[in-house]
């Protein structure tokens, strides 16, 4: 199984939060948040369950970004493994 994230930024405005789309090999599993600070963030499941901090803080389950490819921790993956089982 291989997991992409994907930014939408099509909704953001200054000072809101970061929307994510999270896919396991390309179905949408679930959708990810973060503030614009990254001190709250939250991922809502298919399905509806939610849950507040999966992995400790924002920069523990994203990684890269501006020049980077965005991309899953090794934590996120372990965590979305876990869930999705």
């Amino acid at each position: 199984m291989t997991y992409r994230v994907e930014q939408d930024a099509s909704r953001r405005q200054e000072f809101g939060g970061y929307d994510y789309s999270i896919f396991r090999d390309d179905k949408l599993v679930a959708l990810y948040w973060h503030d614009h600070r990254g001190d709250e963030h939250e991922i809502e499941f298919v399905g509806g369950r939610s849950e507040p901090w999966p992995v400790g803080r924002m920069t523990d389950f994203l990684e890269g970004g501006g020049p980077e490819p965005l991309r899953l921790s090794a934590r996120a993956i372990t965590y979305l493994d876990s869930k999705l089982a």
